[in-house]
């Protein structure tokens, strides 16, 4: 098959623990042929989708890839896009969904799907699935977070658009720097936030739940966060530790599993706190390479057999 992956730059790529080299190792093994570029390169012409790509050869060392000639391709010719694209879900973003829709109406297979990747935003999400989310408020009015902060005394707040636990503050009642916080992430009003009642469950870990094809793989990473840090994310200084999932973990995750399977989602990475769920992650999810390393379950592996199953492929 010929796959084309929609991607950050590739020499950006930190390949010991990408998910989006973790699965084109896979595709190379197993015989596939790969194409990379990124979302800047899409554009719409005489009716038809293009992008300006290349083919991708691994190398196995230092730079870990070979490029061939850029060239302007149909998006339609290839047997899978894979849209790998990191937040965040900025104008530039939300344009390439409306591309690669475009490009969906003339036969190209798109995962995930374009159409969700805008309608499930990775914060606000989790409103589809009340039962397993902590109190939660999403509003630009300063007021409405101090009587949230009032109501719950410990409160997370964090932007809608944003990865890597960017823009995250924990606030408390008394904090001398509330309004300016307040100001800072709403932008004096103007940016819409979410506020979460803060979980202590966070020192066990911000756990990433993997969801391939509705199903989830059995082992998640728990990011344990720094010491003197409240957030977990690895791009924070969090620690990755693989764990079996729990009980809970594992009916979040099956709940979900065949709204997200219906909604054209492939890859989705819930994150779960204590047995709660907080985020939906539909755009790049990661932690392959983690969960690969420290349990052997091949996360790839899994991956590849379910985008062949999509695309009607003998694995």
């Amino acid at each position: 098959m010929n796959l084309l992956f929609i991607a950050d730059p590739l020499e950006s790529f930190k390949v010991h623990k990408d998910s989006t080299y973790a699965m084109m190792a896979e595709a190379d093994r197993r015989g596939h042929r790969l194409y990379a570029m990124e979302a800047g390169g899409l554009a719409w012409r005489g009716g038809r989708v293009f992008g300006c790509c290349a083919a991708v050869m691994l190398a196995g060392g230092d730079p870990w890839f070979a490029r061939g000639g850029s060239e302007w391709r149909e998006l339609a010719g290839f047997d899978a896009v894979l849209m790998r694209k990191d937040p965040p879900f900025d104008q530039g973003y939300l344009t390439a969904t409306w591309l690669l829709e475009m490009a969906e109406r003339e036969g190209a297979r798109v995962f995930n799907r374009p159409s969700a990747l805008r309608d499930f935003n990775e914060k606000l999400a989790i409103a589809r699935f009340p039962d397993f989310i902590a109190p939660t408020l999403v509003s630009a009015d300063a007021g409405q977070i101090r009587a949230f902060l009032a109501e719950h005394g410990d409160i997370i707040v964090k932007p809608l658009d944003a990865m890597g636990g960017a823009g995250i503050f924990r606030l408390r009642p008394g904090d001398p720097n509330l309004g300016a916080i307040l100001e800072t992430a709403t932008r004096h009003g103007a940016e819409t936030v979410m506020a979460q009642r803060y979980l202590p469950e966070i020192v066990d870990g911000d756990k990433r739940v993997l969801v391939i094809d509705g199903e989830p793989v059995p082992y998640c990473l728990a990011r344990i966060p720094a010491e003197g840090e409240t957030r977990g994310n690895l791009a924070a200084g969090g620690t990755g530790v693989a764990r079996p999932l729990s009980a809970r973990d594992r009916e979040i995750a099956e709940a979900l599993g065949p709204t997200l399977k219906a909604a054209g989602l492939l890859l989705v990475g819930l994150d779960v706190i204590g047995d709660r769920l907080t985020e939906v992650n539909v755009t790049s999810p990661t932690c392959f390479r983690e969960i690969t390393d420290q349990t052997g379950f091949d996360v790839a592996a899994r991956f590849l057999d379910a985008l062949e199953g999509r695309l009607g492929a003998v694995a």
